[in-house]
């Protein structure tokens, strides 16, 4: 599997080493599951699906919720199916805890989806309920971004369902396979270059025409358009700040973002690190992999 912080290349790696491998690719993005969700999350391209098969996008609709445990289900399922066939699944993306249901085999809480618990806590505001969430499960605020309000709902509901932290809930049961556990790295002056030459791409691909579409679809309350850039060129299209405002905040924050998911992906003790900046960075991933896979027999 391939993790790191946004903006680091994993993408055009995962492609790569799965062209050499034959195999394919299963998305571990918590916002690339959302149809019609595209430019602001960096969703692979037609060209990139055509390049190598891509698994666990597009799979739900932006009103619905898919919970942890979904994922965790159908990406097992798919990593179950392609080893039958002799398949290597490469899993890749920045979504940490997306990665650790998978190859930690985390066991997720029973609770199922409490629709009038959710309004409420939308109606409270993303501000007001990460701040509760701080208070409640300090643990589940430091591995959620605060302006992810479907996680902070969950875990908030969990809290009040149970009468215990999400934390409390959850163990682990790892996978029989074995797993090789790679990731992407920059020293931050160049990933914050990178991160505003992609914010550059994004909005020269028409995100403010994606944002300003589901908005006129779906209402600016959706919860999806208050996550990281949706909510910054929501700001805009409401007339709050203007376009270049709106673009320098997205770089902002997803530079924060991108400092929390270092962080996650550092406290991974199985984590092997790569130089996202090596001009021979897929050799080098490629000698790796196949060491490790004279290691596995």
């Amino acid at each position: 599997m391939i993790g790191g912080a946004t903006a680091t290349g994993k993408s055009a790696l995962a492609i790569a080493l799965s062209q050499r491998l034959q195999g394919v690719i299963l998305s571990a993005d918590s916002r690339q599951v959302y149809r019609e969700f595209d430019i602001g999350t960096a969703k692979p391209s037609a060209r990139d699906r055509q390049q190598v098969p891509h698994y666990l996008i597009d799979i739900c609709a932006p009103t619905e919720t898919l919970t942890l445990a979904q994922y965790q289900r159908q990406a097992q399922d798919f990593i179950q199916t392609f080893h039958q066939k002799k398949t290597v699944p490469v899993l890749v993306g920045g979504t940490g805890l997306y990665i650790d249901a998978v190859v930690k085999g985390l066991r997720i809480p029973p609770v199922a989806p409490q629709p009038a618990l959710r309004q409420q806590l939308a109606d409270l505001g993303q501000c007001h309920c990460y701040a509760l969430l701080k208070t409640l499960d300090p643990a589940a605020a430091q591995r959620i971004h605060p302006h992810d309000p479907v996680r902070t709902a969950r875990a908030l509901e969990v809290y009040y369902v149970t009468g215990q932290p999400m934390t409390a809930l959850q163990g682990e049961a790892p996978p029989a396979y074995p797993v090789l556990y790679l990731a992407l790295d920059s020293d931050p002056l160049t990933l914050e270059r990178r991160i505003a030459q992609r914010t550059q791409a994004m909005l020269d691909a028409g995100f403010e025409g994606e944002v300003r579409h589901l908005v006129e679809k779906y209402g600016p309350e959706l919860p999806l358009l208050q996550t990281l850039g949706y909510a910054e060129m929501l700001r805009h299209l409401q007339g709050e700040v203007s376009l270049a405002t709106a673009q320098a905040e997205i770089v902002q924050h997803t530079r924060q973002f991108a400092k929390r998911q270092r962080t996650w992906f550092r406290n991974r003790a199985a984590v092997q690190w790569f130089d996202a900046d090596a001009v021979d960075l897929v050799n080098r991933v490629w000698e790796r992999l196949q060491e490790w896979a004279r290691t596995i027999g």
